[in-house]
C-alpha cells in the first residue's frame, strides 16, 4: 500500500493465503486492528479511526469475504478458521503482536483469535461481542438457518435504501444519532456475489460455534479486556456482558445509558477516549481503567463496572 502522512487514512490490500485482504490503515505506534460485524465492513471505523491513530497504528480491517475483501466461494467461515486467517493476515503485514477492538461477530472472530494466538494479543476492546451467554436472536438465527429463512436472506441486497437505514437505526439507542453514510459501510458489499452466502455460512453454524467459544473462554483469564456495551442493546444483551465479567476477571464493563448495538459509531467521542485510555494504561494488573472526564463523558463514569485486577 503506498505510505501517507501518518495523519490521513490510506487504503491498500495484503494477500493472504492467495486472497486479497482489504483494509484501511493510519497512524504509528503499537498496532491495533478493528473488525467490524456481520454484514459490516472497515468503514463502520469511520469515526473511530484517526482519533485512534494518533497513539497507534491502526488497521481497520475487511474481514474475509467482507467490505472491499476478494470473495472466496466455500471460505470455511467458522470462528476457528477466521481466527486463523487473522493471524495470516498479520504474517503478510509482519505485524507479531497487536491490540484488537471489535464488534458484534468481530468480538467473537476476537475471542477465538485471542484463545488460539493468546501471544499474539496484547489487549482486546469489545463493543458487544456475540457470545455464548446471549440468547437474544436465537429464534431468528433459527430463522435464517430454514429453507425459507435462507431465501429471504437472499432477498436482503434488492431491499428498498428506506428499510435497510429503518434495520440499522433500530441498532441504536437513539436513531436520530445515526450519522451521515453510516448505513453504507453495512450495505455496500451486501451486492456483491458471495456476501450472502458467506453471512448465511456462518450464521448456519452459529450454534456450533458459541458452543467452541464457550469452550476456550477459560484460556482467556489472564488477557486484559475492556467490554463496552449499551444499555439498549436489542442485538446482544447487556446479561451475557455480565456473564462475561464474571468469567474473565481481568475485564471491565463500561455500560453506556441509552446507546444501543453499535456505541463506537452512536457515541464516538466517549467510545473513542474509553478505547485510547485503555490502550495506553500500563500493564499488568495495577492499572484500572480510566474513563476520560471530558465533560461529554464524565455522565458516564459512574457506569463503568469494575472486576478483577483490570
Amino acid at each position: 500500500m503506498t505510505r501517507r502522512d501518518f495523519n490521513e487514512i490510506a487504503e491498500g490490500f495484503v494477500v493472504v493465503d492467495g486472497v486479497k485482504v482489504h483494509y484501511q490503515r493510519a497512524g504509528s505506534g503499537r498496532p491495533l486492528l478493528l473488525l467490524h460485524g456481520l454484514v459490516g465492513s472497515a468503514k463502520n471505523w469511520r469515526r473511530n479511526i484517526s482519533f485512534l491513530a494518533q497513539n497507534s497504528e491502526v488497521y481497520a480491517i475487511d474481514l474475509f469475504n467482507m467490505g472491499e475483501s476478494e470473495r472466496v466461494p466455500g471460505l470455511d467461515a467458522g470462528l476457528e478458521a477466521t481466527a486463523d486467517r487473522l493471524a495470516a493476515y498479520m504474517d503478510a503485514l509482519s505485524l507479531d503482536e497487536a491490540d484488537i477492538a471489535a464488534h458484534s461477530h468481530g468480538g467473537a472472530v476476537a475471542m477465538m483469535f485471542a484463545a488460539r494466538h493468546s501471544d499474539r494479543v496484547r489487549r482486546l476492546i469489545l463493543f458487544a461481542p456475540a457470545n455464548p451467554f446471549c440468547d437474544l436472536g436465537h429464534q431468528l438465527i433459527r430463522f435464517y438457518q430454514t429453507r425459507f429463512g435462507i431465501w429471504v436472506a437472499r432477498q436482503i441486497p434488492s431491499l428498498p435504501r428506506m428499510l435497510k437505514a429503518t434495520a440499522l437505526s433500530r441498532m441504536y439507542g437513539d436513531p436520530s444519532r445515526v450519522s451521515a453514510g453510516a448505513l453504507e459501510g453495512y450495505i455496500e458489499g451486501l451486492h456483491i456475489p458471495g456476501t450472502m452466502d458467506h453471512v448465511l455460512q456462518i450464521v448456519q453454524r452459529w450454534f456450533v460455534d458459541m458452543g467452541l467459544l464457550r469452550s476456550v473462554l477459560e484460556r482467556l483469564v489472564t488477557k486484559p479486556m475492556l467490554l463496552i456495551w449499551g444499555d439498549r442493546d436489542r442485538a446482544v444483551g447487556l446479561n451475557s456482558a455480565r456473564e462475561l465479567q464474571r468469567i474473565l476477571p481481568q475485564s471491565s464493563l463500561m455500560v453506556l445509558p441509552g446507546v444501543g448495538h453499535i456505541p463506537f459509531e452512536e457515541m464516538p467521542e466517549i467510545c473513542n477516549k474509553a478505547m485510547r485510555d485503555w490502550l495506553l494504561k500500563p500493564l499488568p494488573s495495577e492499572a484500572r481503567i480510566a474513563v476520560s472526564r471530558h465533560p461529554e463523558s464524565a455522565a458516564f463514569a459512574g457506569h463503568v463496572i469494575k472486576q478483577g485486577a483490570a
